[in-house]
């Protein structure tokens, strides 16, 4: 039986297509890996070489991150995922009150 979030290239081992964020409280939150990968953080995380825990179980939790930042971060790489090349992008909203923890957070994924 195949694991749909799995694609096997003729070159290379399966790698999966999305990848499992996990916040700090709990909340699950299954993305793009092409997305996720915006950030450095989560890049070298799950590209890096060796069997580190995150490659192999493909998901990453963050026990400093509560879910709400979270869901925002995942909201930006798609954002940036959809606009990275175009003309006229629009304006990417934060509430003021998330501003400052965005912020940090942003610094410490580096995306």
């Amino acid at each position: 039986m195949e694991d749909d979030n799995k694609s096997v290239s003729s070159n290379e081992e399966n790698t999966y297509d999305t990848v499992k964020l996990i916040s700090s409280d709990g909340f699950e939150f299954i993305i793009d890996r092409k997305c996720a990968m915006i950030s450095g953080t989560i890049k070298n995380m799950l590209s890096s070489p060796g069997n580190f825990i995150e490659s192999v179980q493909n998901e990453i939790h963050f026990n400093e991150i509560r879910a709400e930042i979270l869901e925002k971060v995942c909201e930006y790489f798609y954002y940036k995922a959809k606009y990275s090349n175009a003309e006229d992008v629009p304006e990417f909203y934060i509430d003021d009150n998330l501003a400052t923890e965005l912020l940090m957070v942003a610094e410490y994924l580096e995306c």
